[in-house]
């Protein structure tokens, strides 16, 4: 992000990659959030920063619990075919 503040009046830049959770109980263990902010010759500029950290079941690098949204599909059971007709 570089360049001027032309207006006098604050503005808004989002810039977003990837999967971001932004509510609930997920959103205070996964992401990190920070904001600063930088006084210029023309005015203040606000910079807001959020970062999800990956799942870690060690709990080392990111949160033990997984997300709530990840689902795991089973293999189906295996059926048996009768050989005779039930009565």
């Amino acid at each position: 992000v570089s360049g001027k503040v032309r207006a006098q009046r604050a503005k808004v830049m989002k810039f977003k990659d990837g999967y971001l959770i932004s509510s609930g109980q997920p959103s205070l263990e996964y992401c990190d959030h920070a904001s600063r902010h930088v006084d210029m010759r023309q005015g203040i500029l606000g910079v807001k920063v959020s970062i999800m950290k990956p799942h870690d079941p060690e709990g080392k690098i990111g949160p033990k619990t997984p997300l709530p949204d990840k689902i795991q599909v089973n293999d189906p059971k295996e059926e048996e075919v009768p050989t005779q007709p039930q009565p």
